[in-house]
């Protein structure tokens, strides 16, 4: 009897923390920032030293006031561009030029472009690891990493993988993990040789392109192509969890403070995970966005997540991706 009257316990006790979770769990979109430029869209990145919110757009990085969505700024390049990371110990921010291969090197202050890094072919994410103090970027095309000293602004390494980069994401304390999307597998890299030390599979997850960490639990976040969010141990590469996510997830955050997971869907879903504890997380809530709010970028100060979409013309043949129609694109900002 008493065995039954504790297990009644925990099952009441449990049930009271996911109904608490969901509830507390009430995201909306509070505004959208229109953004009047021509173009795809890939990453954004939030400056949390800053009122700054950087947005890859076209062949042009917009930079933003993430208050008012009121123009601060524009970084212009001749190809695409995917990836922002900032390095503020050196007053110099680097943006993945995917088609021209290399890493834009810009000034923080005056936005003025300070030089090109060459890269593998096709830079497309990119990272600031803060243990090895060193840019890192994912090269899709040749399936390597390149390794670039925000000093010297010089390549010092190229990670070669067995398959396509997608997101890259660190400890900070001596480990980088890139979802090898081709392989469906996190490939783990030693950021003081920068070798490969470890490969794991994420099944029965496939083909994860977003990526983010839990530096405390040392839990691993993949948003996958199947609507699969995987959740794996970054100490020995086993599968805790799985849940359920929307379709074309291009990006996962996780939100340090408030202990939240978000995967934010290309179907015109954000799916919000909440974290009871490093081995038990529930789905509390899934928020409609628009569709094509495939990535996002968290504050870890405000709480607010940023998504970039815009409206479509029909997709073509051969086309990727439908195309952006001119004038339309945009940044959903949700809160809690």
């Amino acid at each position: 009897m008493k065995k039954i009257t504790i297990l009644s316990f925990v099952i009441l006790l449990s049930t009271l923390t996911i109904v608490k979770a969901q509830k507390n769990a009430a995201y909306h979109i509070v505004k959208t920032f229109h953004i009047k430029s021509s173009g795809g869209y890939d990453y954004t990145t939030v400056d949390t030293a800053s009122n700054r919110l950087y947005v890859s757009h076209g062949t042009q990085v917009n930079v933003i006031d993430k208050v008012t969505g009121d123009s601060i700024g524009v970084i212009k390049s001749e190809k695409d561009v995917h990836g922002i990371a900032l390095v503020h110990a050196v007053g110099k921010g680097y943006i993945t030029n995917g088609g021209a291969n290399s890493v834009i090197v810009f000034d923080l202050k005056t936005f003025q472009i300070l030089g090109h890094v060459p890269t593998g072919q096709f830079a497309d994410g990119i990272i600031y690891d803060d243990f090895s103090k060193k840019v890192i970027t994912c090269n899709g095309k040749s399936k390597s990493m390149t390794v670039i000293d925000p000093v010297s602004d010089k390549a010092i390494a190229t990670v070669q993988l067995t398959g396509w980069p997608e997101t890259a994401a660190s400890d900070g304390r001596g480990k980088i993990y890139v979802n090898n999307a081709e392989k469906s597998e996190i490939d783990v890299i030693d950021a003081t040789t920068y070798k490969v030390i470890n490969n794991w599979p994420i099944a029965p997850g496939k083909s994860a392109s977003g990526l983010a960490i839990d530096r405390v639990n040392m839990r691993l976040f993949a948003g996958c192509d199947n609507k699969l969010l995987v959740v794996m141990n970054a100490l020995n590469g086993k599968i805790v969890t799985t849940l359920p996510i929307g379709d074309e997830c291009d990006a996962v955050g996780f939100d340090k403070k408030l202990r939240t997971i978000y995967s934010s869907n290309g179907e015109g879903m954000l799916t919000i995970i909440k974290e009871l504890n490093a081995d038990k997380f529930i789905v509390a809530q899934n928020l409609k966005t628009k569709e094509g709010a495939r990535t996002h970028a968290v504050d870890q100060l405000t709480h607010i997540i940023y998504l970039p979409t815009g409206e479509f013309e029909p997709k073509k043949a051969g086309d990727f991706r439908p195309k952006v129609k001119p004038g339309t694109f945009q940044i959903l900002v949700v809160k809690p």
